[in-house]
């Protein structure tokens, strides 16, 4: 299945939506809930087994998804805003918290992710970064657009983690 061409529509999730997926260690879906297939307009066959990737909007810079495995792979969990592609099309927008599930050894075996309805009001303060970081990548490199994330948080003295929860919040 061909990834589909975005549109301007957006599916709002609730607050009492929680989108929840399991990945293994690749991530490849290998759980998603109810609320999740509906947000993303496609059904359990569309979902298992793909790559999570597989919702991926067009507007958001791989930066952050850079900074996600970064993250998940050191074994630390990251909370982040993202917009994802719809099947049809359109798009929705969620609050991330990622963490990473372990064997009894301790040892890494795949991903957890709860999502959630993002703060409108942090809306307004991401998407100009998400933005910039993406034409940085279109200009310039991924690498460039890390380094413009970093220099704003670093500006700002927090981690990605400390701001995306503070937009939440606002």
């Amino acid at each position: 299945m061909s990834k589909a061409t975005p549109t301007n529509i957006e599916f709002e999730l609730s607050e009492q939506d929680f989108l929840v997926s399991k990945t293994d260690k690749r991530g490849i879906i290998t759980y998603c809930n109810e609320p999740f297939m509906k947000a993303a307009g496609g059904e359990e066959k569309d979902l298992l087994g793909k790559p999570h990737n597989v919702v991926r909007h067009p507007d958001m810079p791989k930066a952050v998804f850079k900074l996600f495995w970064d993250k998940i792979q050191d074994g630390n969990e990251i909370f982040a805003y993202v917009k994802n592609l719809r099947f049809d099309g359109g798009f929705y927008w969620v609050y991330a918290n990622v963490t990473a599930s372990f064997d009894e050894k301790g040892d890494i075996i795949g991903y957890y992710s709860v999502r959630r309805k993002v703060n409108p009001k942090g809306l307004d303060i991401i998407q100009p970064i998400y933005k910039k970081m993406l034409s940085i990548e279109k200009n310039s490199n991924i690498n460039d657009s890390v380094r413009y994330l970093n220099d704003l948080l670093e500006e700002k003295g927090v981690s990605y983690e400390e701001f995306s929860n503070d937009l939440q919040r606002l």
